[in-house]
């Protein structure tokens, strides 16, 4: 088996590879098309639940079960995943009779999930089943019966679970997502039950919770000389500093960048006016603006400041850096 081993090609890898995701493929194309009524039963069916979503599976069904479960959570639509067994050994009291079943078997058969549809169905349970079987045991005890259409495993010998299950996971998002679009789950509502991690910066975090503000926001008034706006850059340790008009009103920015092609220029003389040598009407952000907006901002302005005015009366709060988006991953 070794020997065998060291002298497979890259080709045949390759094209074994390709094989399998191409089988797949043409299995959620089935999938897709298989959709009608039935489909349609279920989402209008899981709408109306006035309970939660409990997603049965056992096996490798099992676990595209967890993950159909936490992607109708994270859209939603309440949801858990019971294993058959365990529902029969005290689990289901989980279960109230506003709940709405999903189970999962691709032949329909599985004899765990089999014997607990019917237990659920007297207690007056709603069940949607997704199998590539209508005529199996487990379709007979829904009310609403999915079919897979799925006609090849993406396995030589027809055996390893791989086109069904990737049906199901598909079926199973086409579910969430369209209970989200009706439900009018957007990314806010999204970001409410993602508070955590990389996705839950890119949803949450705000250009107020990363910009310096204070005495750390460099700020002087209109008519300083360069000397004056040197001093508070150096003070601030930015790399930038706003410039206020007499009301207090953003009038313009002044950057390391500014400076040097003002010296290039000859025009940099630490009397100079400030005004002579600032961006009029920067570019701005408001300390609402989503920091991932933000740092999109800065990378295709090819800036690495951005001055930070208060939405109402346009007074510098704060400045952002470039540095404070990598610190954070969204650069």
């Amino acid at each position: 088996m070794k020997e065998k081993m060291k002298t497979v090609s890259d080709a045949f890898i390759l094209k074994s590879a390709r094989a399998v995701i191409t089988e797949e493929a043409g299995a959620l194309r089935l999938a897709a098309k298989g959709l009608g009524r039935n489909f349609s039963g279920a989402a209008r069916l899981l709408l109306a639940a006035r309970g939660k979503v409990v997603v049965l599976g056992v096996g490798k069904s099992g676990i595209i079960a967890r993950k159909i479960a936490a992607t109708l959570s994270s859209t939603g639509t309440p949801s858990v995943y019971l294993h058959p067994v365990e529902s029969l050994h005290g689990d289901m009291g989980l279960i109230t009779r506003d709940d709405i079943v999903l189970a999962l078997s691709y032949s329909g058969e599985t004899e765990e999930t089999a014997k607990l549809l019917p237990i659920l169905a007297k207690e007056g349970l709603k069940i949607i089943s997704l199998t590539n079987n209508p005529d199996s045991r487990i379709a007979r005890y829904s009310d609403i019966a999915l079919r897979l259409n799925i006609r090849h495993e993406a396995c030589p010998y027809n055996i390893v679970p791989t086109s069904s299950t990737a049906a199901m996971l598909a079926v199973g998002d086409a579910l969430a997502i369209t209970l989200m679009r009706i439900k009018g789950f957007d990314s806010s509502s999204f970001a409410r039950l993602h508070p955590g991690g990389s996705l839950g910066k890119l949803l949450n975090l705000r250009v107020s919770d990363l910009m310096h503000k204070g005495r750390k926001n460099p700020v002087v008034r209109a008519g300083s000389t360069l000397k004056a706006a040197l001093a508070v850059m150096t003070a601030t340790a930015a790399g930038a500093v706003s410039v206020a008009d007499g009301r207090g009103r953003l009038a313009g920015f002044f950057t390391d960048g500014d400076l040097r092609r003002s010296i290039e220029r000859g025009k940099a003389g630490l009397a100079t006016t400030i005004d002579k040598l600032m961006t009029k009407r920067p570019v701005c952000v408001h300390p609402d603006t989503m920091a991932i907006d933000a740092a999109k901002l800065i990378s295709a302005r090819k800036i690495d400041n951005l001055p930070v005015v208060d939405r109402k009366t346009s007074r510098p709060v704060g400045i952002i850096d470039e540095k404070d988006f990598l610190r954070e991953g969204l650069l």
